[in-house]
């Protein structure tokens, strides 16, 4: 096992290497002439940007001191995103490459022809009695006492060239349109995190929902991701963004924090303005079982949430439960389906908190009409999305299983590099429907 896991860890670094040398050649070795000051620099680049990522990663999850995690989150983080952007606009850069050195070589050649072209339209000059050569050559003798025609350079010099070669001024446009679109989408989908997330509204029918709740709203939260990046600021846009939808009920489903309690308390402080009609409820996700779960599960119920440890809340008209998210398994803490739905009126309607989408096939098993789950970040990262679908039944937004629906969120936050590309993120509110009204 020890074995194939070096296989693949070597495998994985060789990936990372090669990829990371054709980023390099094609930004900083086909655009300048020799070696030189640019190539350098793009090399130190590159592995600076690797060694801080990498760097940021292990001192979130070694416990570096809070300090250390925040400087090196932003810079490491960013270029996890901005690497992966500028290899994907460098292999779409190949498919422009040859159309536009076929252009230029067709415009240089059309441009070389106009002269000849030209001189071949032009009218000879015709002498009478035929002597057309002598008359040429007369033309070419000075005047009387005029200046003399200097003669011609038996060995003139070369002319300069007049700039670049075709073939590197067409990796200079390359490069360099590949590394402003990196740099661009990398740009906008950090914006449209940091800005905060925006509301979607969705309508679900449930069969077993008396008139009297139709119209309930459950605002959904999941995947926050307060950490060294993420931090007061931005769960205080997450609550003023909640409690604007004046929601009946707050279902938080997991990933609210990347750290402990000791480091990331002051910024989840916030929540505990969280207002809802019936209260905010809180289920653990595979994140919280990183960061120290039971400790988050006391911090957020002093907070004001009420934390659904495989438990369940019978609401006026419906029942609300919660499990463990299934990471909580190798603490002897993972979802128990049936200490949360076993014994359970049928009868009513059952909404479920859970973290990960996976979970749904237990909640069809025990009945359950509507699972809000969240986990999956829709993808995050373009083209995250395909692997992220490949994962989970649902990447988001709501299906249907059998007679159970699933809602997936696409989350508040993000892991990782504060960005997102293709997948916006969002507070979902559910509003629920009964089909007797």
């Amino acid at each position: 096992m020890a074995i194939v896991f070096v296989l693949v860890a070597l495998l994985v670094l060789a990936v990372v290497v090669t990829a990371n040398w054709y980023v390099w050649r094609r930004l900083f070795r086909d655009t300048t002439r020799g070696p030189g000051l640019t190539r350098r620099a793009g090399a130190v680049l590159i592995a600076g940007g690797w060694v801080l990522a990498i760097t940021a990663l292990v001192a979130e999850r070694s416990g570096a001191p809070f300090w250390l995690q925040q400087t090196l989150a932003w810079p490491g983080f960013l270029w996890l995103a901005l690497s992966m952007y500028l290899l994907l606009a460098v292999l779409a850069g190949e498919l422009v490459r040859p159309l536009l050195a076929r252009f230029l070589q067709r415009r240089d050649r059309a441009r070389a022809a106009a002269p000849e072209a030209a001189a071949a339209q032009t009218e000879p000059v015709t002498v009478p009695g035929g002597a057309a050569v002598a008359a040429a050559a007369d033309r070419r003798q000075p005047a009387p006492g005029g200046p003399s025609e200097p003669p011609a350079d038996p060995d003139p010099a070369p002319a300069a060239p007049a700039g670049p070669s075709r073939r590197l001024f067409v990796s200079r446009v390359v490069a360099g349109t590949a590394a402003a679109a990196a740099v661009g989408t990398v740009g906008y989908g950090t914006y449209g995190v940091l800005r905060g997330p925006r509301v979607k509204r969705v309508i679900v029918p449930l069969a077993k929902l008396p008139r009297a709740a139709h119209g309930y709203r459950i605002a959904v939260v999941s995947d926050v991701h307060l950490g060294p990046v993420l931090g007061r600021g931005f769960a205080q846009k997450v609550v003023d963004t909640v409690n604007a939808t004046q929601p009946d009920l707050i279902a938080v489903v997991g990933d609210l924090v990347d750290g402990s309690v000791k480091d990331l308390g002051p910024a989840a402080a916030p929540l505990a303005q969280l207002r809802a009609r019936h209260g905010s409820y809180f289920v653990t996700g595979n994140h919280e079982y990183f960061s120290g779960a039971e400790q988050w599960v006391e911090e957020v119920r002093r907070l004001g949430l009420i934390p659904l440890e495989n438990a369940r809340r019978e609401m006026p008209h419906f029942d609300l439960a919660g499990v463990n998210d299934v990471a909580g398994e190798d603490e002897g803490q993972g979802p128990d389906f049936a200490k949360a739905l076993g014994d359970r009126d049928t009868a009513r309607a059952c909404v479920l908190l859970a973290h990960q989408p996976v979970q749904i096939h237990d909640a069809v098993e025990y009945g359950v009409d509507l699972q809000l789950s969240g986990h999956t970040h829709g993808g995050q990262l373009w083209p995250g999305n395909l692997l992220a679908s490949g994962a989970n039944p649902t990447l988001a937004g709501l299906e249907r299983y059998g007679d159970t629906q699933l809602y997936v969120s696409r989350g508040a936050g993000a892991w990782g590099p504060p960005t997102r590309v293709g997948a916006p993120s969002d507070i979902t509110v559910i509003q629920l429907a009964s089909k007797q009204a």
